[in-house]
């Protein structure tokens, strides 16, 4: 079952295009990756999703059918632009919107929160003394506390620290765990191949990748080279069948122009210096996003 559907959505600003002809499904009970660069539509989809915009043409269904606004309890929103009502206490505010969605005990719920993200020593503090990471934590608690059966995050890791972040990705799948279905746009390339069940890309509006990793790796092969070898990048000069490289200082990526012989790229370098490490491997889902948001014509080091 799936409890979001898009069918040919498209909406525009002026003669700006955000959205064009989207259609994608996200399946109950799976964490939803939703990618993209600045600017490619991401944000757009999720608030015509949560109806504060209205497409220009075509059909989006949440639960079959209902929409997404009028559905206060099942749905939980963080948005990319936070904000909070700063005059307020911090456990004041985290218990009215517990009320709002009728937490049976928003007093102690919010204690429970407060705890887990180390801040009980500011429940009785104001919003608007509270750091920008601070912020986005009870922003956060405010989304999920009635564990919501669909939880939708524009980046929810922005500005958070490693240890804050691991918190919030730990609470995200124990509420998947749970039954919520959780949808996310990042620009975290990583968090989506380690989280997601599926991943959708946009770019420039439209569609340009849907699937699980795999499905979407597949479509790339297996044409990247991960290699460790004395000397580093410099060895690779003259190396033929290489399209491009990625160097990471101790570690370079290579991208094998179609046709080649990994093998004989390896003899190549062999013959020149010590290899430590040699991988083939399908591309990562951070080198497929930079293949599609920065095409390039030529090779070369990146």
């Amino acid at each position: 079952m799936n409890v979001i559907e898009l069918n040919h959505i498209t909406k525009s600003f002026g003669k700006n295009v955000a959205v064009n002809d989207l259609s994608l499904d996200v399946p109950e009970g799976s964490i939803y990756g939703f990618i993209g660069p600045n600017g490619s539509g991401k944000t757009t989809t999720i608030r015509m999703i949560m109806n504060i915009f209205y497409p220009d043409s075509g059909i989006i269904k949440v639960f079959n059918g209902e929409q997404a606004g009028n559905l206060l309890d099942r749905v939980g929103y963080l948005p990319e632009e936070r904000g909070l009502y700063k005059k307020m206490k911090v456990k004041e505010l985290i218990s009215f919107y517990g009320e709002l969605k009728h937490v049976s005990n928003p007093s102690r719920e919010a204690d429970y929160w407060l705890e887990k993200f180390d801040l009980s020593n500011w429940a009785k503090k104001k919003v608007e003394t509270l750091s920008k990471g601070m912020s986005q934590k009870v922003q956060f608690i405010i989304t999920i506390i009635n564990k919501p059966e669909i939880i939708i995050l524009d980046e929810p890791f922005s500005g958070l620290d490693p240890v804050n972040a691991e918190i919030i990705k730990e609470v995200i799948l124990d509420l998947r765990a749970k039954g919520s279905t959780i949808v996310f746009s990042t620009h975290d390339m990583s968090v989506a191949e380690k989280m997601c069940d599926f991943i959708s890309m946009i770019y420039k509006g439209k569609k340009v990748l849907d699937g699980t990793l795999e499905s979407i790796q597949k479509q790339f092969g297996q044409d990247t080279i991960r290699i460790q070898m004395e000397g580093g990048v410099s060895m690779l000069n003259g190396i033929a069948g290489i399209e491009k490289i990625n160097d990471f200082g101790q570690i370079q990526e290579l991208r094998m122009i179609p046709g080649t012989d990994s093998q004989q790229i390896l003899s190549d370098i062999i013959s020149k210096t010590r290899v430590t490490k040699f991988e083939i491997a399908s591309p990562s889902l951070n080198d497929i996003f930079i293949r599609i948001a920065r095409p390039e014509k030529n090779g070369g080091y990146e």
